[in-house]
């Protein structure tokens, strides 16, 4: 009787160890964010923006690389979104305070401040005459204006130099660009962080702001998918 249960118990912990092994297994055997990802834009560089849900204003970027066919982490850091969370880009209503979801490319970077050592992406440099028009009633709209044309009114365009902090680095997200939908919302980059949360665009702190630019390489057409964990917004989907 007492060698059946000494028996009995070894083969319980043998089954249990061996049933262990693959739960272990798949836990740790996870693909990394891009390969989940419906497109990723073609490119060899990708940045992921994820918060938890829509309403969130604070989650994750993480920028990512081709090495070797295959997509390795490049690096990673908080991240701020809009006052009111994420929305669906392709409905998102422009003065929402909210990031649009998506997958877009990214036209150009821009800044106050020079661009960081080893910088190669386009850059444009601010100064005072430069403004991001807002105005549905311009043929300039979600466009830089250099000087502010009269059809762009000042009340509805961002006199990009007021904005020391944030756009001291900034690389502009390509939502709503190529063909701008009026109403749709205009002026959405990654930026560095100010004091709380977005206007609707993606913060990260200046060193990583930084670090992003130089990284980030033309040739290898960067794009930026933006979404949240789970939901019919979810990373994934783009």
């Amino acid at each position: 009787m007492r060698r059946s249960l000494v028996t009995a118990a070894v083969l319980l912990a043998l089954a249990g160890s061996l049933g262990a092994g693959p739960a272990d297994a798949s836990a740790t055997d996870v693909p990394p964010l891009p390969d989940r990802l419906a497109d990723t834009g073609g490119g060899s560089q990708l940045i992921t923006a994820e918060a938890p849900d829509t309403g969130s204003t604070t989650g994750t970027v993480t920028w990512w690389e081709r090495r070797g066919g295959r997509w390795a982490e490049a690096g990673s850091a908080p991240a701020r979104f809009g006052a009111n969370g994420l929305a669906e880009g392709t409905t998102r209503e422009q003065g929402t305070n909210t990031t649009p979801t998506g997958l877009y490319d990214l036209p150009y970077a821009f800044g106050i401040e020079d661009a960081p050592t080893g910088t190669t992406y386009p850059y444009r440099k601010v100064n005072e005459d430069s403004w991001w028009c807002q105005d549905n009633d311009s043929v300039a709209y979600n466009r830089w204006v250099e000087p502010r044309p009269s059809h762009c009114r000042a009340a509805e365009a961002e006199h990009l130099v007021s904005y020391g902090t944030q756009y001291a680095r900034a690389l502009v997200i390509g939502f709503n660009y190529e063909q701008p939908v009026l109403g749709r919302g205009a002026g959405i980059f990654l930026h560095v962080n100010g004091r709380g949360a977005t206007a609707g665009c993606v913060s990260v702190p200046a060193d990583a702001m930084a670090e992003i630019l130089a990284w980030a390489k033309p040739e290898r057409r960067p794009h930026i998918a933006v979404g949240t964990s789970s939901g019919p917004t979810a990373i994934t989907r783009y």
